[in-house]
């Protein structure tokens, strides 16, 4: 496995072409705006280095025997599924930001299952190409992201339908050894911190959509892939070198539109071609298995939101307050109703017939529904809790200005023995969680990650069964026709 130190120095000596502001990045690994992003992963390389969570981040690989990384593993019974959502609310709790691996992750999982059974009806070799690529991974312990959402166009319209084909990624030509592909990813979180970016469809396709039924992994880097950072609410807080203002200094999160230009994608890189009755498996399986990851890490900064309230209270001296109680009780709860349903949709899992472990369907959904909402109270209360200072406060410049930081710190100073400065830093972290640059990563992602709220009330109608239970009703009340 890689140490973090080694992490960051494979991103540096890859050539991602990555645009922000309107110019190329050179350099991503030591810009400012960025390297917030790809501390949160390294984190995951640092935690996995450490006797006391290597239970949690490292596991033993069924293809190797080898001890990898947890983000690169095939989970092998429920057991994994567990330690993965508990891993996730550590990293969340670590970094109170988006770490960006799990994607990566998920679509591992997703594809291990798919393929082997697409190879089953087909008699293709997918399955042959994505263990060589998944154990090319475990080995190098690289970061893959994984790119499923397309721009779309016309919602209206399916991908052959679309005034503009490109609306939805696509092989355009059909060349010896490979396919070129023609498309665009959107909300690509930590693609400019991976090594390797995983393709896959973002919506059941027909017969018609054969050209878009293709999933494939190619490296980052690679010809005719570019990325366009994305823009995030106090962003360029970041450029000023201020560690207070921006909240969170260390930890933060990206996500992009990246283009792919005409890339050339190998055989052996290909884990779906044309197959279109196996689009609709292989994104059920990943929007299950990210939407159960989300009872892990928005659990872990929701969290610390939770404690930067808590501790906010006591510096404004609110904190034995009866209603500051009981929000904070409201917040646990919450937070802690989205954990238990990760943790349910891991415990009711079941084997595919790869072997790989397949989390329940309707619990993960249900997980993410909660997901959908649950955040956003969380951050009100701790909004209301924080007082209207969160988003009123002087920059750091000022508090450290010989003429105005004496007043700061005489008219911001709470309660007897809480500074200035430690409550504008702890202002600060909340507005950054909710309002600033964590929010994609907590309060707005919460909400569209994974899919938005109705992705998943279609599926909790699919899987809800609600003719066993007409048919239960029918049994208690004697009804025979």
């Amino acid at each position: 496995m890689m140490t973090g130190d080694q992490y960051i120095e494979s991103i540096r000596k890859m050539n991602t072409e990555i645009y922000m502001f309107g110019e190329r990045i050179e350099g991503p690994a030591d810009h400012p705006v960025l390297r917030p992003s790809m501390n949160s992963v390294k984190a995951t390389y640092d935690l996995a280095e450490s006797a006391e969570y290597a239970q949690l981040m490292t596991v033993q690989s069924h293809i190797s025997g080898k001890t990898i990384n947890r983000f690169t593993h095939i989970h092998q019974n429920a057991d994994d599924l567990v330690k993965k959502v508990k891993m996730l609310r550590l990293l969340g709790e670590r970094t109170a930001s988006c770490f960006q691996r799990c994607v990566g992750m998920d679509a591992l999982n997703a594809i291990y299952s798919t393929t082997f059974e697409t190879d089953r009806e087909f008699g293709t070799e997918y399955h042959k190409n994505f263990l060589k690529f998944l154990l090319k991974v475990q080995e190098e312990d690289l970061t893959v992201d994984g790119a499923m959402t397309d721009p779309k166009g016309d919602r209206a319209s399916p991908p052959h339908r679309q005034s503009d084909p490109d609306m939805y990624l696509r092989v355009v030509r059909r060349v010896e050894g490979g396919v070129i592909v023609r498309g665009a990813k959107m909300h690509q979180t930590g693609i400019t911190n991976s090594h390797e970016v995983i393709v896959m469809p973002t919506l059941s396709m027909r017969p018609a959509d054969m050209d878009y039924a293709i999933s494939f992994a190619v490296p980052a880097d690679t010809k005719g892939i570019f990325v366009i950072a994305g823009r995030q609410s106090c962003d360029t807080r970041k450029l000023e070198g201020s560690q207070i203002d921006v909240g969170n200094s260390e930890f933060g999160g990206i996500e992009a539109l990246v283009v792919f230009d005409d890339v050339f994608v190998p055989n052996d890189r290909i884990f779906l071609n044309g197959e279109t009755e196996f689009v609709g498996m292989l994104v059920e399986r990943f929007a299950g298995y990210h939407r159960q990851s989300y009872g892990g890490c928005k659990v872990g900064v929701g969290d610390v939101l939770i404690g930067a309230a808590a501790l906010v209270s006591e510096y404004n001296g609110t904190e034995k307050a009866s209603h500051i109680k009981d929000k904070l009780i409201e917040m646990t709860h919450l937070n802690e109703t989205l954990y238990s349903c990760g943790l349910a949709s891991s415990c009711e899992g079941c084997r595919t017939a790869s072997g790989g472990y397949m989390v329940d369907l309707l619990l993960a959904n249900i997980c993410k529904q909660n997901v959908t909402r649950f955040p956003y109270e969380i951050a009100r209360l701790a909004e209301d809790i924080a007082g209207g200072l969160m988003v009123t406060a002087p920059s750091e410049k000022d508090l450290r200005h010989e003429k105005l930081g004496p007043y700061i710190e005489k008219y911001l100073r709470g309660a007897q023995g809480a500074s200035a400065e430690n409550r504008l830093k702890t202002l600060r972290l909340i507005e950054n969680l909710t309002l600033g640059c964590a929010a994609v990563g907590y309060r707005t992602e919460s909400m569209h990650g994974a899919g938005s709220p109705q992705a998943q009330r279609i599926m909790i109608a699919r899987q809800g069964n609600v003719a066993r239970k007409k048919n239960l009703a029918k049994q208690i009340a004697k009804i025979t026709d």
